[in-house]
């Protein structure tokens, strides 16, 4: 799955796809992200994530690390923003702590 994103909207979809762990975009959740990554590329990856299921999800986010050689330290930012977003409303259930779980092993 070829997905010519630019960095901004690799890390626009996987902080979306994170957020929606729990099958909700809380708005607290929504101002971290957009605050992140800006309106527009929040707008059009969220329609692109809105047209794929978790398995094409999850090619496209393997796709594109294996396509770009991202920095330790990006990664590791990226990580941060996803926790970040995780406690943004207040709670870190347990979906969200499956996904921080699947998402290290993914993103790494």
């Amino acid at each position: 799955m070829n997905t010519n994103w630019t960095k901004k909207e690799f890390k626009a979809y996987l902080l979306l796809y994170a957020a929606q762990a729990d099958f909700n975009i809380t708005p607290e959740e929504r101002k971290v992200i957009l605050r992140k990554v800006g309106e527009n590329t929040y707008k059009k990856i969220q329609t692109e994530l809105k047209n794929d299921n978790d398995y094409q999800a999850i090619k496209k986010i393997q796709a594109n690390m294996d396509a770009h050689n991202y920095s330790k330290e990006f990664l590791e930012h990226l990580m941060n923003d996803i926790k970040e977003i995780f406690f943004s409303d207040g709670t870190f259930d347990i979906l969200e702590r499956n996904m921080l779980m699947f998402l290290k092993k993914i993103v790494k």
